[in-house]
C-alpha cells in the first residue's frame, strides 16, 4: 500500500444584507424559512478541497446535491439516486443501479454517465478529493443503461458507506464540463431538493425548492440560511425574530429558550464526538505526558456541570452507537496518577511541562469553555497549556499540513459508524486527517482497510482502540447531544448525522 500524507492529503451577517430579509414573525405564517447556522460555506463543490470533508457543512450540500446512497434521520441507510448496489461473487468488480426519471436544477436529465464520470472524477487523484483513497480503489468504470460498473483494484468493505458520507455526492457531467470548475462554484447546480437562488460569501445563502425533486418537493418555497458563526449571536436571532431555526447554542440559553412561548426546542445525541487530536511532536512524544492528560480530565464533570448534563463521555473514538463501541476500553479520571506519570519525566506543579493547545471558539456549543476547564484540570497535576483560538478552517488547513499543535481540539463525525471513518482516518499517519504517525499504531492499522471477514475486522478494530487508549495517542472527550431551537411555527425533524436538513423542515 504506497500511501503518504502528501498524497492524502464571528461573523453575524452584515446589517445591510441582513435589511434584504425582512424581518419573519412567529405569529403569521412562514414563508420564507431563515435558518441562522454555526458555520460559513466556503465552497460549493462538495468534493474536493479541506472543506468537503467538514461534517457541519453537508448540511448545505444535502439541500442542494444528492449523495449516492442517503441515510435516513435515524442514520439507517435509503435508496438515493442510486436504488441498488452490490459486488460480484468473488468481490472484484462492484455495480449500482441509478434511478430513472430524475433531472438536474438546469432542466438536463440525470443519467448513469452522471455517477460513472462522478466516480471516474473523484477516483482520480489530480481533481483534489480528499478521499481519493477510497474512490481510487475501483477503476474501469462503466456505464451501460441504467447500470454502472467498475473493477476493483483493492478491496474496500466501507466503500459503499462512503457514497452516504463526505464528498460521496454526484455532480453534473455535462454541465461541470461545460462550465468548468470556476463557472460550477459561481454557479453550481443539482439533483438535490433545493436550488441556489444567491449565495453571498460570508453572508448567506438563499434556496428555493426544487419542486420538480424526485423525493417531492420541500415544504419551504425559500429557505435563507444566515452564516452566524457566534454563538452569543444564534441566539439572538431567534429571540429577536430574524430567524426561525438555529442550532448549536450554549446549553442553558437552550433550556432557558424552549421555555419561552413560541419557541420550540429538540436535543439528541447525533454521530459527532469532541476529542482532542494529539500530534507526536514536541512534549507529545513523551508518553508519560500523553497519559497524564488524558488521565487529569474529569469528562463527567464537563458534561454535567459546562453541557448541563447534555452529552455522553467516551474513552475512545467509538460512541455507543457506532459498530466497534467497545464499553470494556476505559481511561478514567485519575489526577494522582497523571501526578505519577508527570513525575517520571521529571515534571510537576514546581515544573510543569507546557505545550499549545489548539481549538474553536463557539462552533460547539462550550468549546472554548471546555477546554479552558481541562487547561484548568491539567494545571493542577503539572501541565500548562496556552490556548490558541481559530477558525475550523484553519483546523483543516494546519490538520492536512501535519502542523497542527500538540493538542488540538476538534469535533469528528461519522454518521456511517464504521470504525475506519473513526478511528483508522483519524489514526492512521498517512491519512490527510490524522497527525499521529506512531508506528505502532501504523502496522496495527495497515492490514484491516482490505479485511473481507467482517468479524474479524471488527474485532481488529477495537484492538486498535485498545493499544491507541492504553498509549494515549488521542484524546476522545464526549458524544454530542445537539441542541436546536425552532419556532413554534416550523416542525424540525432532527437528523443523527447532525446535518440541520432544511427539506424535513414542515410548517406546524
Amino acid at each position: 500500500m504506497s500511501l503518504s500524507r502528501r498524497n492524502l492529503l464571528k461573523t453575524s451577517v452584515a446589517a445591510a444584507t441582513l435589511a434584504t430579509f425582512g424581518l419573519p414573525s412567529v405569529a403569521q405564517e412562514i414563508d420564507e424559512l431563515v435558518i441562522a447556522y454555526n458555520v460559513n460555506l466556503p465552497s460549493w463543490d462538495p468534493t474536493v478541497g479541506p472543506s468537503a470533508v467538514n461534517p457541519t457543512i453537508q448540511g448545505f450540500y444535502q439541500s442542494v446535491f444528492d449523495l449516492y446512497i442517503p441515510q435516513n434521520p435515524d442514520l439507517t441507510f435509503g435508496e438515493g439516486l442510486i436504488t441498488g448496489h452490490g459486488w460480484n461473487d468473488d468481490q472484484t468488480q462492484i455495480w449500482m443501479d441509478v434511478r430513472e426519471g430524475v433531472t438536474w436544477h438546469n432542466g438536463d436529465p440525470f443519467t448513469a454517465e452522471d455517477v460513472a464520470w462522478s466516480l471516474t472524477r473523484a477516483a482520480n487523484a489530480e481533481t483534489g478529493n480528499p478521499i481519493q483513497f477510497i474512490w481510487g480503489k475501483v477503476e474501469n468504470i462503466t456505464a451501460d443503461g441504467n447500470r454502472v460498473t467498475a473493477d476493483v483494484k483493492e478491496y474496500e468493505p466501507t466503500f459503499f458507506k462512503w457514497m452516504s458520507f463526505l464528498t460521496g455526492y454526484v455532480l453534473p457531467k455535462k454541465y461541470y464540463e461545460e462550465v468548468g470548475a470556476e463557472g460550477f462554484e459561481a454557479a453550481p447546480i443539482g439533483t438535490g431538493p433545493y436550488m441556489v437562488e444567491k449565495f453571498e460569501r460570508n453572508a448567506f445563502v438563499r434556496l428555493k425548492a426544487n419542486e420538480n425533486y424526485w423525493g417531492g418537493a420541500p415544504a419551504f418555497k425559500t429557505v435563507t440560511i444566515k452564516f452566524v458563526t457566534d454563538a452569543a449571536s444564534r441566539v439572538a436571532e431567534l429571540e429577536s425574530g430574524n430567524s426561525h431555526v438555529t442550532l448549536e447554542v450554549p446549553y442553558e440559553e437552550f433550556d432557558r429558550l424552549k421555555a419561552k412561548d413560541g419557541i420550540q426546542g429538540v436535543a439528541e445525541p447525533i454521530s459527532d464526538i469532541g476529542m482532542i487530536f494529539l500530534n507526536d511532536i514536541e512534549v507529545m512524544t513523551d508518553p508519560n505526558v500523553r497519559k497524564a492528560a488524558a488521565h487529569a480530565i474529569d469528562k463527567q464533570l464537563i458534561v454535567d456541570r459546562l453541557l448541563s448534563g447534555y452529552g455522553v463521555p467516551i474513552d475512545t473514538l467509538q460512541t455507543p452507537d457506532y459498530v466497534a463501541f467497545d464499553d470494556t476500553i476505559k481511561v478514567g479520571y485519575d489526577p494522582e496518577k497523571s501526578v505519577e506519570l508527570l513525575a517520571a519525566s521529571g515534571y510537576g506543579p514546581d515544573n510543569p511541562v507546557k505545550f499549545t493547545i489548539q481549538t474553536t471558539k463557539g462552533f460547539k456549543p462550550k468549546d472554548y469553555e471546555m477546554i479552558q476547564a481541562i487547561v484548568g484540570l491539567w494545571r493542577k497535576v503539572g501541565i500548562e497549556a496556552e490556548i490558541e483560538v481559530y477558525e475550523i478552517a484553519k483546523h483543516y488547513e494546519l490538520r492536512a499540513a501535519d502542523t497542527l499543535a500538540p493538542a488540538a481540539f476538534y469535533n469528528w463525525g461519522n454518521s456511517v459508524g464504521d470504525p475506519t471513518t473513526s478511528t483508522g482516518f483519524a489514526m492512521f499517519g498517512p491519512s490527510p486527517h490524522s497527525v499521529w504517525d506512531g508506528e505502532d499504531t501504523f502496522n496495527a492499522i495497515l492490514p484491516l482497510w482490505g479485511e473481507k471477514d467482517e468479524a474479524k475486522r471488527i474485532a481488529g478494530w477495537k484492538e486498535v482502540d485498545r493499544h491507541i487508549a492504553e498509549e494515549a495517542e488521542v484524546i476522545p472527550l464526549l458524544q454530542y447531544v445537539q441542541p436546536i431551537l425552532h419556532v413554534s411555527g416550523v416542525a424540525v425533524v432532527p437528523h443523527r448525522s447532525g446535518a440541520l436538513l432544511p427539506h424535513l423542515m414542515t410548517r406546524s
